[in-house]
């Protein structure tokens, strides 16, 4: 596994090299706004699937995606009028969109689902990686299911064990708030739901909602 820092190795680095093993089907351990993520090619079975054993997850749960800009979610996801107000007030930010798929995407996380989940983070390596690689990558946090996700990247590797070795390129981000999760909001329908309360509060989308 390859180690870089933003801090020291510098974030156009950084993004440049993680680009590079998304291309060739690798994973990465990178930071977001909110925890340590799990990175790999969004729609790529492989990708998916290694994301999963990391994890040591069901690949029958959903895995959510980093986009680069509402441009990039258009492209594989169905936009309603209330993803559209959510999206416009809070992102970039720590909120993802449970949306219906466009019917030309398959494979990886929107594998035998109809819906995916879509990010984009208030966070300048995310973004530029996304923009970087042309396409979304896989975010789930880098712990192993139903564990607590580390602050730290060393603490992450340490808790991800032996599976860390499957990680081809891990960056550090600094340390992150360890207690930090994105809202998930289900807005297929005119009545959408929470589906998760993370660090946008269930009050302040439901404003959102009704303005």
């Amino acid at each position: 596994m390859e180690r870089l820092s933003i801090a020291k190795d510098g974030l156009e680095a950084c993004v440049e090299k993680a680009a590079e093993v998304l291309r060739r089907g690798g994973v990465i351990v990178y930071p977001t706004d909110t925890l340590y993520g799990l990175g790999a090619d969004a729609f790529s079975d492989a990708g998916f699937a290694a994301v999963c054993a990391i994890k040591e997850r069901d690949e029958r749960r959903p895995i959510h995606a980093i986009f680069a800009d509402m441009h990039m979610i258009e492209a594989y996801a169905e936009m309603t009028p209330a993803a559209k107000k959510l999206a416009d007030r809070f992102l970039p930010g720590a909120l993802t969109l449970v949306l219906a798929k466009k019917p030309h995407v398959e494979g990886g996380i929107a594998r035998d689902l109809p819906t995916i989940g879509v990010r984009i983070p208030k966070h300048d390596f995310c973004l530029q990686l996304a923009a970087a690689f042309g396409k979304p990558f896989t975010t789930t946090s880098a712990n192993k299911s139903g564990e607590p996700a580390a602050a730290a990247l060393q603490g992450v590797l340490r808790d991800l064990g032996k599976d860390a070795t499957k990680i081809d390129l891990a960056i550090d981000g600094g340390t992150l708030s360890s207690d930090l999760r994105s809202t998930v909001v289900d807005v297929r329908s005119e009545e959408p739901y929470i589906l998760r309360e993370g660090v946008i509060s269930s009050e302040a989308i439901e404003e959102a909602l009704l303005a």
